[in-house]
């Protein structure tokens, strides 16, 4: 695993990979092609499930089937919330206000990966090598 994917693109991959920026596309097509599997961090499915009661337009069609096909995909490792990562997210300081995005940039963090995202504030902390 070399990757960690951000909530969006996550959400985009699922369910309107035409919004996927041409990068993430060919990421994407590059790990599936060779079977590698991307991380997506526990606190993405959380903020989907948030997005779903919170009546997004992002999140089209069933919340069910969106949560099990990230589960059951062979391509997705979903990684947990640990100790660790929770004292990254203490350690990065304020950069971001947003705690998803916290919990996700310290999950890529301690598993050494770079993350999948178009969030520029992300980008721009510098906090994580990211793929936009």
């Amino acid at each position: 695993m070399k990757l960690l994917l951000d909530t969006n693109v996550v959400i985009r991959f699922a369910t309107d990979p035409g919004k996927l920026s041409r990068e993430q596309k060919r990421v994407i097509a590059d790990h599936e092609r060779t079977g590698c599997p991307f991380g997506i961090s526990a606190i993405s499915l959380m903020e989907i499930a948030i997005l779903h009661a919170d009546g997004s337009t992002r999140i089209k069609g069933d919340l069910r089937r969106l949560i099990d096909l990230v589960d059951e995909n062979p391509l997705f490792r979903i990684l947990p919330v640990t100790v660790e990562i929770a004292q990254e997210v203490a350690a990065m300081g304020g950069f971001l206000r947003d705690p998803a995005d916290r919990a996700i940039v310290a999950t890529a963090r301690v598993h050494r990966l770079k993350l999948l995202t178009a969030d520029q504030r992300i980008a721009e902390s510098q906090l994580v090598p990211v793929i936009s």
